[in-house]
C-alpha cells in the first residue's frame, strides 16, 4: 500500500496502482466516540471527490463518510460492517471502509500527506 493521504473530512486514502483503499482517520474515530453502525457501498457505484460514500454511526452521532477522489467502488469492507467497533480500534489499518478504482489519479494532489494532515489537526485544537 502507498503512503496514505488526508482530507479536511478526515478521510484517508492509501492508493497503489490505480486502486484506492478509503478509511477514517484515528482523529475521526476519536471524535466520533464509540461506533455502533457502519454501512459501507456497493461494488460498482460511481462516487465523486467529495461525495457521499459510506455512512459510520457512533454513540454521539451518524456521520457521512467522503470519497477523497472520484472513482468506482472496487468492494466494501464485509468486517466493519459486521463489527462496527473495529473502526475505533483499527481506523488507519484494518478497518477501511471501501476501495476505489480511481477515475482520475491527479485529483491525490489536492490532498495532505501525514505531515500536513497532523499540522491541519493542530488548527482543530
Amino acid at each position: 500500500m502507498g503512503d496514505k493521504h488526508f482530507t479536511k473530512d478526515h478521510e484517508w486514502i492509501s492508493v497503489d496502482g490505480d486502486i484506492g483503499t478509503v478509511g477514517i482517520s484515528d482523529y475521526a474515530q476519536h471524535a466520533l466516540g464509540d461506533v455502533v453502525f457502519v454501512e459501507v457501498p456497493e461494488p460498482g457505484r460511481a462516487v465523486a471527490k467529495g461525495g457521499e460514500a459510506a455512512v459510520v454511526e457512533s454513540v454521539k452521532a451518524a456521520s457521512e463518510v467522503y470519497s477523497p477522489v472520484s472513482g468506482t467502488v472496487v468492494k466494501g469492507n464485509p468486517a466493519i460492517v459486521d463489527q462496527p467497533g473495529l473502526v475505533n480500534e483499527a481506523a488507519e489499518t484494518g478497518a477501511w471502509f471501501f476501495t476505489i478504482k480511481l477515475s482520475d489519479p491527479s485529483e491525490m494532489g489536492g490532498l495532505m500527506d501525514r505531515a500536513a494532515y497532523d499540522a491541519y489537526l493542530k488548527t482543530l485544537e
